[in-house]
């Protein structure tokens, strides 16, 4: 009897915590699960545990109102004077160059001058090649100039830089509608008619080029180099 192995039976209350380890060692590796969830539009966004499923604020992209501003009708304002043109509470060029309000998007020119009947026509003034030397060395790009108007006192000029020859001509024409100005007419003897001259005499520089324009009776037509009648 007395050489007999003795089992000893563990005690009740060590079994329950052994129990309750387990379930918050389970509980915790389940909260820390990562979760993935898509917030916003497109966004994606990555949480831990029960914010997994929520997912982050979205991204840049998604409509309405992200990436590329299209609706139905093919633009969507992003400033107040766009929102204005589109709502029909400017009807002219001329409001805006009165109270000097910079034109930010092309598709405000265009409008306007739509409203009038009128038409831009753009030229393409000239095509460079620039190089830049670096270490690699060089890079070249093209650099194009765009003249656009509407035939009837605005005019504006746009640069651009590109890799490509149709992205910088593209570039260009949008910085032409944006650039676009007044310009003052006046007559050459009797006010008869419409305006076909330049008021007065006026010279303009850039650079080293230097511009005179004289007033001409009417049918004069444009005494100038080829580049200028372009402008002109």
């Amino acid at each position: 009897m007395d050489g007999a192995p003795t089992q000893t039976a563990a005690p009740a209350g060590d079994a329950a915590p052994a129990t309750e380890g387990g379930d918050r060692g389970g509980d915790r590796g389940g909260d820390r699960g990562r979760g993935r969830g898509r917030g916003g539009d497109r966004g994606r966004g990555r949480g831990f545990g029960d914010r997994g499923g929520r997912g982050g604020r979205g991204g840049r992209g998604g409509r309405p109102g992200g990436g590329g501003r299209f609706d139905k009708d093919g633009w969507t304002p992003l400033t107040k004077l766009g929102r204005l043109v589109k709502a029909g509470k400017i009807q002219s060029l001329e409001e805006v160059y009165t109270h000097s309000i910079p034109i930010k998007e092309a598709q405000i020119t265009e409008k306007l001058i739509a409203a009038k009947n009128k038409e831009l026509v753009d030229e393409i003034m000239c095509i460079l090649s620039v190089q830049k030397q670096t270490k690699a060395g060089q890079r070249t790009r093209f650099k194009a100039v765009v003249a656009t108007g509407d035939s009837s006192g605005h005019v504006g000029i746009g640069i651009k830089c590109a890799k490509e020859v149709q992205i910088a001509i593209k570039g260009a024409l949008v910085d032409a509608k944006i650039n676009l100005i007044p310009v003052r007419r006046g007559y050459w003897g009797s006010k008869i008619g419409e305006v076909h001259t330049v008021p007065i005499k006026i010279k303009g520089k850039c650079g080293s080029c230097t511009v005179r324009m004289i007033p001409a009776p009417r049918g004069t037509g444009r005494v100038a180099a080829l580049v200028s009648k372009k402008i002109l």
